[in-house]
């Protein structure tokens, strides 16, 4: 099976957040109101941005940047969600293997594994994962798997009207990711670059960037992989501990099961 990716143009979005929106509407978060309760810190900060972070019930959001220069305000829009990484510290730190690579390289969490550790909520140099106190679980952007293997686009690529966002082959995106680059600065950006291609063994989502990746929120490749390094070791460290709880966790959810089911002792 070939490689799959998203593309996001930072040059062609608007920010009009319709991917936001159909993300949430397709995993039936839409009802969801951002409370602290929920995990959101909801409060106004006087910014468009909403939510202002991931969330385990926001997978993906819009980033607004302003950045002044020479009395000029220019503002970044950045596409915030899970990026797939090839090298995934969250797979790697996951004690029970609940995270794993699918075939066409998106990284997914089994809910039926995950045991809420929150390994790789520290892990994760995206800070990407999310626990959620209710199911008690990491969550996060699931590819739109079940769309995809249904032979329809991700929802949220579905959405956007500039075509900002773009699913694909990945050896398709990134030679048309390079050529727009390419593009960007024959016509006077030499800033313009491509995020995504060699960040952590390649990342399943590539960016088209105006300018510098910090700028986007987005780290580059040096603070990218010692932060990675650093989730990595930590995790390693507490998974030691971890790994002697598992059968009494074992016990317990089936324990759990066979109450819900109506199986168990009354």
């Amino acid at each position: 099976m070939a490689e799959k990716a998203f593309l996001f143009d930072s040059t062609r979005c608007t920010a009009c957040r319709g991917c936001q929106a159909a993300c949430k509407q397709w995993n039936e978060y839409d009802e969801e109101i951002p409370t602290v309760e929920n995990g959101v810190d909801a409060r106004n900060r006087g910014s468009y941005e909403n939510p202002p972070e991931l969330s385990p019930t926001t997978w993906l959001r819009m980033k607004f940047t302003e950045v002044e220069r020479d009395g000029k305000v220019d503002w970044f829009f950045t596409r915030m969600a899970c990026m797939h990484c090839a090298k995934a510290s969250c797979e790697n730190v996951c004690p029970t293997g609940a995270i794993s690579h699918l075939e066409d390289g998106f990284v997914l969490i089994d809910q039926q594994w995950c045991i809420g550790c929150g390994y790789c909520v520290q892990a994760c140099p995206y800070h990407v994962p999310h626990k959620d106190e209710h199911t008690g679980t990491a969550r996060k952007c699931t590819s739109c798997v079940d769309r995809r293997n249904a032979g329809y686009e991700p929802a949220c690529v579905k959405a956007c009207p500039p075509d900002a966002l773009l699913y694909d082959d990945r050896d398709k995106l990134l030679a048309l990711a390079r050529q727009r680059v390419q593009g960007l600065r024959a016509a006077g950006n030499d800033r313009a670059n491509l995020y995504g291609d060699t960040e952590l063994g390649g990342l399943n989502v590539l960016y088209i960037l105006e300018d510098d990746p910090e700028i986007y929120g987005l780290p580059a490749e040096p603070v990218l992989a010692t932060r990675n390094a650093v989730g990595q070791w930590l995790s390693g460290v507490l998974t030691a501990g971890l790994i002697t709880a598992l059968p009494f966790w074992f016990l317990f959810k089936r324990k759990r099961e066979l109450e819900s089911t109506g199986g168990g002792a009354r």
